[in-house]
């Protein structure tokens, strides 16, 4: 999953040149071939092709905000990657409550942290049934906000996404 998501990401990222990637391990961590030797890490990865698409706000605009962006960089790769189902209902659960007064995750601007966000929950949030998608409604309509923002969804299958609720109230 890691190397669709960062071809993905080098789409996004109107990169020219594509790289060269391999994974490592079990749990398959991407590695870049550099001219400077091998780099490890989706979030190392990822970090290098922003810099090298000349995107540094997508890192973050300030010191506080890159630790933001970093904070769910690193959210993603320790509690969604390879999450159990059970676990990923939590995530789900936190995460909607997180985004009940937000658009995006760090800060009032996409950044890598939502693309990367995206990419790791689409295998989720692509199995929820309609009844299910209705608990996680500010996911949801985060999800849906980003499989619709340009040039991000690439390999990604779009998620149907029902604009009016069809459960009302506590009995389903």
């Amino acid at each position: 999953m890691a190397l669709k998501e960062l071809s993905s990401l080098e789409k996004f990222l109107g990169l020219k040149k594509h790289n060269k990637y391999s994974t490592q391990g079990d749990n398959k961590v991407p590695v870049l071939q550099s001219n400077n030797g091998p780099m490890v890490g989706l979030l190392t990865v990822c970090s290098h092709l922003v810099n090298e698409a000349k995107r540094p706000e997508l890192l973050g605009t300030s010191t506080e905000h890159r630790a933001m962006v970093h904070q769910w960089l690193e959210y993603r790769v320790t509690k969604v990657d390879g999450c159990t189902r059970e676990e990923a209902k939590t995530v789900l659960k936190d995460l909607n409550l997180y985004l009940q007064d937000k658009v995006y995750l760090a800060g009032n601007c996409f950044t890598l942290a939502d693309a990367l966000m995206y990419y790791g929950l689409h295998p989720l949030v692509v199995d929820l049934a309609v009844h299910e998608k209705e608990h996680y409604v500010n996911v949801t309509r985060w999800f849906d906000h980003l499989q619709h923002y340009p040039r991000l969804r690439h390999h990604l299958c779009p998620v149907v996404v029902l604009r009016n609720r069809v459960y009302i109230g506590g009995h389903h």
